[in-house]
């Protein structure tokens, strides 16, 4: 990866699929639902799809999927190995992270290592309202140990971002698992972790905020949110002491580089603030230097 060429670093996108044939509307719900909360169409990528469009940006990206533990199989989604594979075929953009939900146990554990050392995965994400699970719950410590000892971030969804909204229950989605209050109890525990909290923090802003300004080595990254409605208080904290710890993300294919960098313009970030928050914080947070 041509990391001094690039002209950002997009640390949150998702994959979707495995093969190139377009899935029916029926065949996912709840991508149906996030498409209609962020007013765009309904897509889905492969990695290599994913890999071409980044590559028309200049960009590298961090892709994923999110594990949920006796989920019903979506039709034609891809594996954690599946995006791994991928992603070495597609070496100069993708930065493949697994996903393993703790209610997995030792198995899930045992998956962990297995995904970091046999198909080079450079983090891990965790949904912890898709997941339904309290990220200082000890059950998921065994797993944290093990992404701590690698050296590897661990990134968690926070707040709400439109997954399960406008559905009956929400999908049956509770928020309260997502507050980033929970990871500052992780931070201690694990003070070597890098651990980045995904998204605007919403309705939890300033527990983001202060968990990020307390644990050095806790970043926040920017996706699911357009910047125009960014709340204040985040565009002051990133114009200042958390300039080295915001990251761009879009939350692709829901948001668009295009449609997020556009609208950064009316966010009020510094211009100093941004080749940190494109791409330098991130080379720090993932590793990549």
């Amino acid at each position: 990866m041509d990391l001094a060429n690039l002209r950002a670093i997009d640390v949150h996108t998702h994959v979707q699929r495995l093969s190139t044939a377009e899935p029916r509307p029926e065949d996912n719900a709840s991508l149906q639902a996030m498409a209609k909360y962020f007013k765009t169409a309904p897509k889905s990528f492969t990695v290599d799809e994913l890999a071409e469009f980044y590559r028309t940006q200049n960009m590298a990206a961090v892709t994923f999927m999110v594990d949920v533990k006796d989920k019903p199989e979506q039709p034609d989604a891809p594996t954690n190995e599946d995006i791994a594979e991928r992603a070495r075929a597609n070496a100069d953009v993708i930065i493949p992270f697994g996903s393993v939900d703790p209610a997995r146990g030792a198995e899930g554990v045992r998956r962990a290592r297995r995904l970091i050392e046999e198909h080079g995965v450079r983090g891990f994400k965790f949904h912890p309202t898709s997941q339904a699970f309290q990220p200082n719950d000890r059950e998921a410590y065994p797993l944290y140990e093990v992404i701590q000892e690698a050296g590897i971030p661990a990134l968690f969804h926070t707040g709400q971002t439109g997954a399960g909204a406008g559905r009956r229950g929400g999908g049956g989605l509770r928020l309260r698992y997502s507050n980033p209050i929970y990871l500052d109890d992780v931070a201690v525990d694990f003070p070597d972790l890098t651990i980045i909290m995904a998204h605007p923090s919403f309705p939890w802003q300033e527990e983001a905020l202060s968990v990020a300004t307390h644990k050095p080595k806790v970043y926040i990254d920017l996706s699911g949110w357009s910047p125009k409605y960014f709340p204040p208080i985040l565009v002051r904290y990133a114009n200042t002491l958390l300039k080295e710890k915001v990251l761009f993300g879009t939350d692709f294919p829901m948001l668009t580089p295009e449609r997020w960098l556009n609208d950064l313009e009316k966010a009020g970030i510094r211009e100093e603030i941004k080749p940190g928050l494109f791409k330098d914080n991130a080379i720090r947070a993932l590793g990549l230097a």
